[in-house]
């Protein structure tokens, strides 16, 4: 019995990591042939863009793809958390929607494609000001799709992230496909993601809602990186003036050309200051002196790409 319990083990881990390296470029390039389908109806849009694959993960990954990129974020349902348009159907017609319309289409596709799929409410934080800034009400919508019996087959989708962001006053709506939220790896995606139900906290994450909101705000591009737990583990910084930070940022990717930090208001950043790093067991070691007095947002790049922020209190 316990030799069978480690071979399932030892697939579903083997399953995991096939699906984080996958390429899925044939995948996304069918359904770029399929184009927006605006006359289609839900039904046929979900039958054209799985009806040509075998295995239920392309499935998915083609509805993600398809979704991703022709649904939009709509400002004004976010900003008010009006889902009165959620309705899968609706939201094939008006071609935007809340996190919550995302995720009820993406369900809803997966289901007409015998994937079981549920959509999960919870929270997630934007920008760094939300540190420690606990919301009165959930605030975003995504998935978790089953491929087999164990839990490790198991798997998180968030296409309402996948097809970009709002700015700060949730007024614009900025299209930007990210592939990294489609069976996103577990570790980072419970870094940015906080179910109301914990049932559906796939692994291990925060124990409460204030201590994700404690944490610093994870930005799209740790999910190219392959982002695991960063340090400083607190998202405010409470520091002197002259105070050295180290961080200690262990990830999945590939090699690293250049670190910059950035610090600013979302409409006057400061030019961004390159540092010195090394790479050690897959870990990118840094400091910094942080000089200047005042309370400010601090974004991490690697390779021109945002991937961590921070909330400094720099004083005296």
């Amino acid at each position: 019995m316990t030799k069978f319990i480690l071979i399932v083990f030892c697939m579903g881990w083997l399953y995991a990591l096939q699906a984080q390296q996958k390429n899925y470029n044939p995948v996304d390039s069918r359904v770029q042939q399929a184009g927006a389908m605006a006359d289609k109806n839900l039904a046929v849009i979900a039958a054209t863009l799985t009806g040509s694959f075998t295995s239920k993960e392309e499935k998915a990954r083609a509805i993600y793809y398809w979704i991703a990129n022709y649904i939009a974020l709509d400002p004004k349902g976010v900003k008010t958390n009006d889902q009165k348009n959620s309705d899968p159907v609706k939201v094939i017609e008006l071609r935007k929607a809340t996190s919550l319309g995302f995720s009820l289409l993406f369900q809803e596709m997966c289901s007409q494609a015998n994937i079981r799929c549920l959509s999960v409410d919870g929270y997630v934080k934007n920008f760094p000001e939300e540190i420690n800034d606990i919301p009165d009400e959930i605030n975003h919508s995504w998935n978790v799709v089953q491929l087999g019996l164990s839990p490790e087959e198991w798997y998180y989708v968030d296409a309402a992230k996948g097809s970009g962001y709002l700015d700060k006053k949730r007024s614009v709506f900025t299209k930007k496909f990210t592939s990294g939220y489609f069976f996103a790896n577990k570790i980072l995606f419970n870094l940015d993601h906080y179910p109301d139900n914990k049932a559906w906290q796939l692994e291990d994450g925060p124990g409460s809602l204030k201590e994700f909101y404690a944490l610093p705000v994870i930005e799209a591009g740790a999910y190219d990186l392959g982002l695991q737990k960063p340090k400083p583990s607190a998202g405010l910084l409470k520091l002197k003036t002259n105070a050295t930070v180290q961080f200690s940022i262990p990830y999945k990717g590939n090699k690293i050309d250049s670190i910059e930090l950035v610090t600013g208001k979302e409409k006057k950043l400061n030019k961004p200051i390159p540092v010195d790093f090394k790479i050690s067991d897959n870990t990118i070691l840094f400091s910094y002196i942080f000089k200047t007095e005042a309370e400010y947002p601090l974004l991490i790049r690697v390779d021109g790409k945002e991937i961590l922020s921070y909330l400094l209190e720099v004083n005296e």
